[in-house]
């Protein structure tokens, strides 16, 4: 037999033998059990990458305890670290939807079905003008579209949107402020 085989024979064998013990012990030490699957299989990896450290298998159970626990703790500091991770999105997701042009307006109601009513490019080209502030040059790329047919969709699409919501100052007139606002200039 060849040192290759050998090798592999004493993992497998190390494997078979630890592997409902290791398993138990990351189970009662995790919320999730695909969590104590990661936390095994990454401890049979490390086993693997350094088997030939590996005491004897009579005291490669003790061993691969001691591998597991290092590998439980790099698990819980990920868990913490997704875990602020998440939060600071949540936060700035929060911050995003603030600081939506649409979600400050007190007719946003309006605007928004109003904007349901258009067709959906018309839509789009309105929502990335005015609201993502892109130029007609780069409304064009996102839409794959000629900068001359975003300016002529915008232009269409602001009368139309103005057609559906009225002129009138009422509550469910005309919003001035949402897309009345003057197109950011095009660079040149």
């Amino acid at each position: 037999m060849s040192s290759g085989t050998e090798h592999e024979e004493r993992f497998r064998r190390v494997y078979a033998v630890n592997f409902e013990a290791l398993m138990a012990y990351a189970m009662r030490r995790v919320e999730q059990p695909e969590d104590a699957a990661d936390v095994v299989a990454e401890t049979f990896l490390v086993a693997w990458r350094r088997s030939r450290e590996m005491p004897p298998e009579a005291e490669a159970r003790l061993w691969l305890h001691g591998v597991a626990r290092r590998v439980l703790a790099n698990h819980h500091r990920g868990g913490a670290r997704r875990g602020r991770l998440g939060d600071r999105l949540r936060q700035r997701f929060r911050a995003a939807l603030a600081a939506d042009p649409g979600s400050v307006v007190p007719e946003r109601l309006t605007v928004r079905a109003a904007l349901a009513r258009l067709n959906e490019l018309d839509r789009e080209v309105l929502m990335l003008t005015f609201w993502e502030g892109l130029e007609p040059r780069e409304v064009a790329v996102v839409l794959q579209v000629s900068p001359a047919a975003v300016r002529t969709r915008l232009s269409r699409a602001r009368v139309r949107l103005r057609d559906i919501l009225g002129n009138d100052l009422e509550p469910s007139g005309h919003v001035l402020d949402v897309m009345a606002v003057r197109a950011p200039e095009e660079g040149r």
